[in-house]
């Protein structure tokens, strides 16, 4: 007996490094920074899309949309005309894109291959901040910051089919496939989750520890929403109960998560110190943050590209701010011209 005890503690000895091994091979600690774009270009930025049809990169610039062949590193368009554009949601099985257009309050239709504007939708609210497409009823959301709600579209029409009550200021939001959208409610700290088809709010519920919400992301097949929290947590919460499951340290500034159900793997993007949090999924109750990888001060905002699994950010290097003024006395630092860059992190 004694010596069989001794034999198994010795294998557990020799098995313990293998199998942190394996852990950490699960986790793909090794995502690092594999290319820096220097795509230069004017405006500020805000949030990203991969067109996995065209192997393209959409980016916000503030009045225009900037298109980047990933494939060649190059930039070869451009949407014009979109004031104050945060969003771009991609639906190539019908040949369209949609911006959302903040200071215009409307969404601009294109096609994302030949780049030609389609048409201008007005919303039914102010400032479209975050937008998204539901498959199942083939509705295009945006949601509105300013008049705390967000808009119906039909994607094949254009048409507006009616406007969802928040309560609060909407940030980012994700669809579970089955007709549900959820979206972080930032000036009161909740996720609002509510029926694609009928509009009708389903559930409210609050965030804490979580506050200011920003950014949001799902894993469909075990029912976790991921959501960047201002004070340098990402929250895991139960998208069936709202159950808050754990919260995961994070740096300061984020703006931007992600998850890749091929890999299991959950992403933080954090502006002020340029870090992006790679979170392995153990089990839907268990997380293990297994990478900070060095970005860029700046890189809050993030996409990934579910066939190669590469994560891009963008960012810029800055000068002084300008100085403060009683309509902005906290002022964004001022933008070096020509140094916008697409960062692609990857394994």
């Amino acid at each position: 007996m004694l010596t069989r005890r001794i034999v198994a503690l010795s294998l557990a000895a020799l098995l313990a490094p293998a199998a942190a091994g394996a852990q950490a091979g699960r986790g793909n600690a090794s995502y690092h920074v594999v290319r820096r774009l220097a795509v230069g270009g004017e405006g500020g930025w805000d949030y990203l899309t991969v067109d996995t049809a065209d192997d393209r990169l959409f980016v916000s610039r503030g009045t225009h949309v900037m298109v980047v062949d990933l494939r060649g590193g190059s930039v070869v368009g451009d949407i014009p005309n979109t004031n104050g554009v945060h969003g771009i949601a991609v639906v190539p099985s019908l040949g369209r894109a949609f911006t959302s257009n903040g200071r215009d309050s409307s969404v601009t239709i294109f096609d994302p291959r030949t780049l030609a504007t389609i048409g201008t939708v007005e919303v039914t609210g102010a400032n479209p901040d975050a937008i998204m497409y539901e498959p199942t009823t083939k509705r295009v959301f945006t949601f509105n910051g300013r008049s705390g709600n967000a808009t119906a579209i039909d994607a094949a029409t254009g048409r507006v089919v009616g406007t969802v009550p928040l309560g609060g200021k909407p940030e980012e939001a994700v669809a579970d496939g089955t007709g549900r959208v959820f979206v972080n409610i930032e000036d009161r700290s909740e996720i609002v989750a509510f029926d694609a088809r009928s509009l009708a709010v389903k559930a409210t519920w609050p965030l804490a520890p979580c506050e200011e919400p920003t950014g949001l992301a799902i894993d469909r097949a075990h029912a976790r929403l991921f959501v960047g929290c201002s004070n340098e947590r990402m929250a895991v919460v139960d998208a069936g109960s709202g159950r808050m499951v754990t919260t995961i340290p994070i740096g300061p500034g984020v703006d931007g998560t992600g998850f890749d159900p091929a890999t299991q793997l959950a992403f933080a993007s954090t502006g002020r110190d340029g870090m992006l949090t790679v979170v392995h999924e153990d089990s839907p109750d268990s997380f293990t943050v297994v990478s900070n990888v060095p970005t860029q001060r700046g890189a809050r905002t993030m996409t990934i590209d579910p066939r190669t699994h590469a994560v891009y950010t963008v960012s810029a290097e800055f000068g002084p701010a300008p100085a403060p003024t009683s309509d902005h006395p906290h002022p964004r630092p001022s933008v070096v011209p020509g140094s916008f860059v697409i960062i692609e992190v990857g394994r």
